[in-house]
């Protein structure tokens, strides 16, 4: 089951001041955006995000997620729900499957946390659609003309809607489809209620007051000094991890081994599911083991057909995602690649300038060696290539 994040970033944000449209404003260092895609890429069991624009904004888009390597962006409509329909028809006519999830969610909501993703996604096995909620807890009234308060309403059963909110493709889909062709689409403010209006039951999931919307100038100082205390908090306390990997690949047919990034000529292959790179597969499993968040396999099952030869920097750019959604940084990588041949010391440079470019860190803090095993066991048979890694990361505010 894939599950794919649509992020709405299409509107102008009028209400929110003068300036660029509230998804590019800065948040401490980075846009409302930016913040918005790296929290969604880092969620478990999200397999892709796309991005919805507004078509004069191409190039503020691109400054915005430079670096992020996501798909093209999909242009938007004139309302939200034109945007959320022209994603679904785009992922739709790009093959996804009817069954697939998708996770809807508003670009100026930049602080979805992994657990609030995680349950929207739990709660679609159970359910149609889903939507994460607060209770209303502050007392309601009517505004009454003049300024005046009006009467008092009754806040018994009612909740305050977030979003990502999730649906599986086909029904969510459908239930656009017939909105618009209803003539009701453009009204609708949220996608729970084109599918409440499909028929289909939504389960509410618990929000979380850091996931506020900004819409106002006033939201976005509130972000801001968010951002602010964050790093703050993470800048007080420092957590060590240090995790290893190891990583072993038989020979086959073929004409050149990838290793480390770098493609090498050689009479055979590496086998695989993916591009068989022991050295970044070592080099993940370190990280993901220093971050306790299991191993490759965890996070791209061998069993999932799309990572079929897939190239490995896929995984480890991963992994460093996964180190900056947890407020760290890495400190150091250090791989030895374990083989008779192809002789890696030509390429060790490449190696390392390879490795630190896809974890966004000075090339200083990478090492690549390697070394033989005297002809013994099976690398020294040459049926194969073995790696394995370590790697220290700093988590800061998890201590």
């Amino acid at each position: 089951m894939t599950v794919h994040a649509v992020i709405l970033a299409a509107g102008r944000g009028t209400r929110a001041g003068p300036g660029a449209p509230k998804q590019y404003r800065d948040l401490g260092g980075a846009t409302v955006l930016r913040r918005a895609v790296e929290a969604l890429r880092a969620a478990p069991g999200v397999n892709g995000v796309r991005v919805v624009i507004h078509p004069e904004d191409r190039a503020a888009y691109e400054a915005a997620v430079a670096g992020l390597d996501l798909p093209p962006p999909i242009l938007g409509g004139a309302t939200r729900a034109a945007s959320a329909l022209a994603a679904l028809e785009t992922l739709a006519a790009e093959g996804a499957a009817p069954d697939d999830l998708v996770l809807l969610h508003d670009a100026a909501r930049p602080f979805p946390s992994p657990r609030l993703i995680a349950q929207v996604i739990a709660a679609l096995a159970r359910h149609p659609a889903a939507c994460p909620a607060l209770p209303m807890t502050d007392t309601v009234r009517r505004a009454a003309e003049g300024g005046l308060a009006g009467a008092t309403l009754d806040r018994a059963g009612l909740v305050r809607a977030q979003t990502p909110q999730g649906f599986r493709l086909g029904p969510i889909l459908r239930a656009h489809r017939a909105a618009r062709d209803a003539g009701r689409h453009d009204a609708a403010t949220d996608d729970v209620a084109l599918a409440q209006a499909a028929g289909l039951d939504v389960a509410l999931t618990p929000g979380d007051e850091d996931n506020a919307k900004i819409t106002t100038a006033q939201d976005l100082r509130r972000a801001r000094a968010l951002a602010a205390a964050r790093r703050a908090a993470q800048g007080g306390r420092m957590d060590i991890r240090i995790g290893s990997g190891f990583d072993v690949h038989a020979f086959g047919p073929g004409d050149h081994v990838t290793l480390c990034g770098v493609r090498i000529p050689h009479e055979r292959g590496l086998t695989g599911h993916s591009d068989a790179d022991v050295g970044l597969h070592a080099i993940a499993d370190a990280i993901f083991g220093a971050l306790a968040e299991g191993d490759i396999g965890r996070w791209f099952p061998p069993s999932d057909p799309q990572w079929r030869g897939a190239r490995s920097e896929i995984f480890l750019a991963k992994a460093a995602e996964r180190v900056r959604a947890r407020g760290g940084r890495i400190g150091n990588v250090d791989c030895t690649l374990i083989c008779e041949r192809p002789r890696i010391g030509p390429h060790a440079e490449a190696m390392r300038a390879e490795i630190a470019r896809i974890l966004d860190i000075p090339a200083e803090r990478v090492s690549v060696k390697a070394t033989t095993t005297e002809r013994l066991g099976f690398a020294g048979r040459e049926e194969g290539i073995a790696a394995q890694a370590s790697a220290l990361i700093v988590l800061e505010g998890e201590a």
